[in-house]
């Protein structure tokens, strides 16, 4: 079975989640293509598809709304698990509404919707953004459960006959 990974990341952190997903896919026996969502061309030949996005003012990155527009008819007929990371979860922040996300998985097979925490580094981040983070209560630190997003891409691993 071939699966596809793609992530929208601002600073990285969304693309180790998806790095670490697409390698817990092989792991469980799958072969895996981890793809930026800009250079995906087809989805023709996948059987599968996981896609993620970091969240930034509750939304998807651009790339990845892109990405799901190019490809909604292409992924109707095939099993899609979507994720989101974004500073839900963080101390100080309230949980992000993973729902807002919602419409850009309506039209396709989506199985799943996970959101994990994310990670701030201040040294990563613009002024602007950093202003946005301080006003929010945002605590600088890495809260990515890797022991959830492990769990995650096992689950998947097993609903596609690992």
């Amino acid at each position: 079975m071939h699966i596809l990974v793609t992530a929208s990341s601002k600073h990285g952190a969304t693309d180790e989640v998806a790095d670490a997903i697409a390698k817990r896919l092989e792991a469980a026996g799958f072969t895996v293509d981890r793809v930026a969502p800009a250079d995906v061309t087809t989805v023709e030949s996948y059987d599968a598809v996981v896609v993620g996005s970091a969240v930034y003012i509750l939304q998807w990155m651009p790339e990845a709304h892109d990405f799901m527009e190019r490809f909604k008819d292409d992924l109707r007929d095939k099993p899609v698990w979507a994720f989101s990371v974004g500073m839900n979860g963080v101390p100080k922040h309230s949980e992000q509404d993973g729902n807002r996300v919602g419409p850009l998985l309506t039209h396709v097979n989506c199985r799943e919707l996970r959101t994990f925490p994310g990670r701030y580094k201040p040294e990563l981040l613009s002024l602007r953004e950093r202003s946005v983070a301080r006003l929010a209560g945002v605590v600088e630190g890495d809260f990515r459960d890797w022991d959830a997003i492990d769990a995650w891409a096992d689950d998947i691993a097993a609903q596609l006959g690992a």
